[in-house]
């Protein structure tokens, strides 16, 4: 445990720290928070958007995550992860697990009225190839 987080109590643990994380939250925004639950084998929601940015946890099982410019990564439970929102594309958010559910919580900050995410279209996926992570 770091000195900055010795003075928590117990059962109380830091699991990640974004710094200026201020500075990504667009003004006059809500936080939305949001449980994804997939069950056994789900690809999830198909390319898509969303409207800003958001800050998650998974808190069961394992999320393949996949955004553009990155390479796919495998989350296990207790991870955390970071999508900027905005013009990013969101390629992937499957279970991993083939037999297990999987889940994750997020805390989204977005102009209050706006769509959770919003599908890519095909087109668009075409114009952007070239942005998405090049697969060996």
């Amino acid at each position: 445990m770091s000195a900055e987080h010795a003075h928590l109590p117990p059962g109380v643990e830091v699991i990640a720290t974004l710094p200026e994380a201020t500075a990504r939250i667009p003004a006059g925004t809500e936080a939305r928070t949001i449980r994804v639950t997939l069950p056994p084998g789900d690809p999830g929601a198909p390319p898509h958007r969303h409207p800003g940015p958001l800050f998650g946890y998974v808190t069961e099982g394992e999320i393949l995550f996949e955004l553009e410019g990155q390479p796919p990564r495998v989350l296990k439970a207790g991870d955390a992860l970071f999508e900027p929102g905005g013009d990013v594309i969101h390629y992937q958010g499957a279970n991993n697990l083939p037999d297990a559910q999987s889940q994750l919580v997020v805390t989204m900050f977005a102009p209050p009225g706006t769509p959770v995410l919003t599908v890519v279209g095909a087109e668009e996926l075409a114009e952007r190839r070239h942005l998405r992570f090049a697969q060996p």
